[in-house]
């Protein structure tokens, strides 16, 4: 199934350019170039916050037609400090997006960003709309509370309890009622095995939820990230993602509604539900919306896939 997986995206290419760019006294992040120089510059905007970029995600676009920009946001991947937390948040990232963009000489480009990805994309979108010619958006987050309690108090929990229940044995029953302060009292914690045991069981019961059907190479890959992943996801979650309003990206959609958008979403997703899509393309009708009728929230599923590539392949002409 891998195999098969792999044979859909475009073939293994390795980047023609990367550097170290420091963004502030503390914080260096790491970026690449891939494709073609002079094609459609397009941003990859990866998942978490903390999550990272692969070798992978420079496979869903036409490397004849793009110029394929990726980078490890503020303390996830390669960039360091890794997991640091200070001076990282949604608003300091929209400007090292910023800063990358200028510092590339591009003057416009195509976001493409899946879940977390697709926060920060429409966060970038209402700071800087004239920079971005059109936008590709999976497994759509607003980053609002019922979004949050759906996946880290109760909702998802419903449908995978055996997870769920791991991923609460790290807090005592007495602190369950807020699982994101009670995650965030740990992963902050200055014992660094508290810190870790906590992240495994934040990140490994996301690892679980992600796909249709669970595997193991998931679950061995969010192990490998747990620490970045956990910490800053739940410092984000924990600030509300430093948004004005619970329902930020909403309220200022004018602010980008005027540019060509695709949404993609998988119907069985529980991490991010397809609520989350359909609200955001009621409130936007001229974005267009495709949900994937066999897939949950993972960018790596089949028709997840499948329907990412359709949509680089429509929007690279």
């Amino acid at each position: 199934m891998a195999q098969e997986l792999n044979e859909l995206l475009f073939p293994e290419i390795e980047p023609y350019n990367s550097f170290r760019l420091k963004v502030d006294d503390l914080h260096e992040i790491y970026v690449e170039e891939v494709g073609n120089p002079e094609g459609k510059p397009v941003l990859f905007v990866h998942g978490g916050p903390g999550g990272g970029v692969t070798e992978k995600h420079r496979r869903y676009f036409d490397p004849e037609a793009y110029r394929i920009v990726l980078f490890d946001q503020r303390g996830a991947g390669r960039s360091t400090p890794y997991a640091a937390l200070e001076n990282n948040t949604t608003w300091h990232l929209v400007s090292d997006m910023e800063t990358i963009r200028n510092g590339l000489k591009i003057e416009k480009w195509m976001l493409f960003g899946g879940s977390w990805g697709s926060t920060l994309s429409l966060a970038y979108a209402t700071r800087h709309p004239e920079a971005i010619t059109d936008m590709i958006l999976r497994g759509i987050f607003l980053c609002r509370k019922e979004e949050i309690h759906w996946f880290y108090q109760q909702g998802a929990d419903r449908i995978f309890p055996e997870a769920f229940e791991e991923y609460c044995s790290a807090i005592p029953e007495r602190e369950r009622s807020n699982m994101i302060e009670a995650f965030h009292h740990r992963l902050n914690d200055p014992d660094p095995e508290v810190q870790m045991k906590a992240a495994r069981a934040w990140s490994l019961w996301e690892g679980s939820a992600l796909k249709l059907v669970p595997d193991a190479e998931t679950m061995d890959e969010f192990g490998e990230i747990a620490l970045a992943l956990a910490r800053i996801e739940n410092y984000f979650f924990f600030n509300n993602c430093w948004f004005e309003s619970d329902n930020y990206l909403l309220e200022n959609l004018q602010r980008f509604r005027h540019i060509p958008s695709i949404l993609i979403h998988g119907r069985y997703d529980m991490v991010c539900p397809v609520k989350n899509a359909y609200d955001l393309h009621k409130a936007w009708p001229e974005s267009s919306l495709k949900i994937v009728p066999d897939a949950g929230h993972a960018g790596s599923e089949e028709g997840i896939i499948r329907a990412l590539i359709h949509a680089t392949e429509e929007r690279k002409r």
